[in-house]
């Protein structure tokens, strides 16, 4: 359990590390304090340009996949390896940790972004093949809808749907995709809030059913 803890902690911490909030601080500005008020790559790109974007967008995914890759199966000074604990739950659990370290940073007062990003890298670096059902039907509900929050939401679902249908022996990575729905699905209940209202963005670049000019 000793090793369990240890990397689970690490995992989170390695998610504080926002892509846009150290970005942000090296470059003097706080991207929480403008556009939708999200650490997140979407509002960085809106706010501080599309480099800026790229990189924060680069640095949230690369966590996310470092993680998974290295920590299962680094040994730790002094706590080494448990042969008691099942290194997929433990990938898992360290991919859901970095997810959750994302959203809320400690060093960041708890205000991070929604983890979508994250997300991507942990889904690549655990499977890359559950990136299709992902980033299809994350294209497809931005297309057809131009939200993008509604696009992450239903993507996380329809990876979750698609797991368990193709692989539904592997309850690890049943449960890991449904709790990740769930979770992202929580980070944008101010986008629910608002599409609801009707006052949320849309992209309408991207959206097939813009109002054009007669």
């Amino acid at each position: 359990m000793l090793e369990l803890g240890a990397k689970l902690l690490i995992a989170y911490l390695l998610g504080t590390l926002l892509g846009s909030l150290i970005l942000g601080r090296l470059r003097g500005v706080d991207i929480r304090s403008m556009g939708s008020g999200n650490a997140g790559a979407t509002n960085a790109m809106r706010t501080q340009g599309k480099l800026f974007g790229f990189l924060v967008l680069v640095i949230d995914i690369a966590k996310g996949m470092l993680v998974v890759w290295w920590l299962p199966s680094a040994v730790l000074p002094g706590i080494g390896i448990d042969p008691d604990v099942s290194r997929e739950w433990l990938m898992l659990a360290c991919g859901f940790a970095v997810i959750v370290g994302h959203v809320y940073p400690v060093w960041f007062d708890f205000r991070g972004g929604k983890g979508a990003a994250t997300v991507v890298g942990v889904v690549a670096a655990v499977d890359l093949r559950m990136l299709l059902p992902l980033l299809l039907s994350w294209i497809a509900v931005l297309l057809l809808s131009g939200y993008v929050g509604l696009a992450t939401m239903l993507s996380t679902v329809t990876l979750a749907v698609a797991v368990m249908v193709l692989q539904p022996n592997d309850i690890p990575l049943c449960f890991f995709c449904a709790a990740v729905a769930v979770f992202v699905i929580f980070t944008h209940r101010g986008n629910i809030a608002r599409m609801r209202a009707g006052k949320e963005n849309r992209v309408r670049r991207l959206w097939l059913f813009r109002s054009r000019p007669v």
